[in-house]
């Protein structure tokens, strides 16, 4: 007896390898997929700017690491005891403005290089609303947006009558997909890009408006994937919607997967879009991930130096049969 619908995920032409650069950008789902590649030492970075929902932040801001924009004091505000940015998450945020900067421009920088770089980039789209900031908003708060593009990446809790909201048409996607992958494969010829639809539900919008939003995005993106090369789409979305179909997968809010749906997709994700080798590579650096995250009973025990010996070991062989793998912590930690 069948309990799940079968799901065919193609598998990518020139999957992903442990030589790749991989950019993530998007919503929260979009870390889950992150750490999952970087605890496994894939080169991975994430978020620049933060974790982004709607599609218009996420293209602006691969726009300004195209540009490698360097963000002035008139691009923050001021609120709540510290300096903001409406195009970056809160984890920018200081109460220090020369800080927040700082962290900003460092930020930009690291993408700018990276991406002009990097051999794939995975973006994982959220909601289709919007934020705008309304003209009689205060002056103090219209800091660093400009009237013709007035949509905000983050709220920073500013209140709710400060903003429009605004559900994005399907052509609205469309366009600004198409301007940025326009500008993105004119400074990286070679990249590569996964499209995937974030299976959080944004269940504050409501149910009926989480699905229209959902579903725009779905089909925007579909759309600029048949249209150009060298783009694909992995289906989270479908895999926790249409193939696990229960609440069990949902955490308490009932808006985010749990521990188990993540895995479960993330498991998806490294069968349809990773090499064979690579695969076979991660399981042994999982090993000792495993062996790291042991606490001993009995940390000066001659069992326990065996241990870290033996370990020790498996990490100098596995750094001499790849170089490029970044091991450093691992050697430090069963080196002792």
């Amino acid at each position: 007896m069948q309990f799940q619908i079968p799901i065919q995920i193609k598998p990518l032409t020139e999957p992903i390898t442990y030589r790749d650069k991989l950019l993530l950008i998007g919503s929260c789902f979009t870390e889950h997929i992150g750490n999952y590649l970087s605890d496994v030492k894939f080169q991975v970075l994430q978020n620049p700017n933060g974790i982004l929902f709607d599609p218009l932040s996420v293209c602006g801001s691969i726009i300004s690491y195209i540009d490698n924009k360097q963000y002035t004091d008139e691009d923050l505000f001021y609120l709540n005891e510290a300096w903001h940015s409406w195009h970056h998450h809160s984890r920018f945020s200081n109460p220090d403005k020369t800080l927040a900067l700082q962290a900003i421009n460092q930020s930009q920088q690291e993408a700018h290089h990276f991406l002009k770089a990097a051999d794939w980039l995975i973006i994982t789209l959220g909601s289709s609303f919007i934020y705008k900031l309304i003209a009689t908003a205060p002056t103090d708060l219209q800091k660093g947006i400009s009237r013709q593009q007035n949509n905000v990446a983050n709220c920073h809790k500013a209140p709710a009558q400060t903003f429009q909201k605004h559900l994005c048409t399907i052509e609205e996607i469309v366009t600004a997909l198409d301007g940025m992958l326009f500008r993105l494969f004119h400074f990286n010829p070679k990249l590569n890009i996964i499209f995937t639809i974030s299976p959080v539900r944004h269940l504050r919008d409501g149910v009926i408006e989480n699905n229209r939003s959902k579903a725009r995005l779905i089909e925007a993106v579909h759309h600029v994937v048949n249209k150009f090369d060298k783009l694909n789409y992995f289906p989270a979305y479908e895999l926790v919607i249409d193939v696990l179909r229960d609440y069990r997968f949902y955490d308490i809010d009932m808006a985010h997967p749990n521990y188990p749906a993540t895995q479960f997709v993330l498991e998806h994700f490294f069968d349809a879009c990773v090499e064979e080798s690579a695969k076979s590579l991660a399981e042994d650096i999982r090993k000792i991930n495993i062996a790291r995250n042991h606490k001993p009973f009995n940390p000066a025990s001659q069992q326990h130096k065996q241990f870290l010996q033996q370990y020790a070991s498996k990490v100098a062989q596995l750094q001499a049969a790849h170089p490029y793998l970044n091991l450093t912590a691992e050697k430090a930690y069963f080196n002792v």
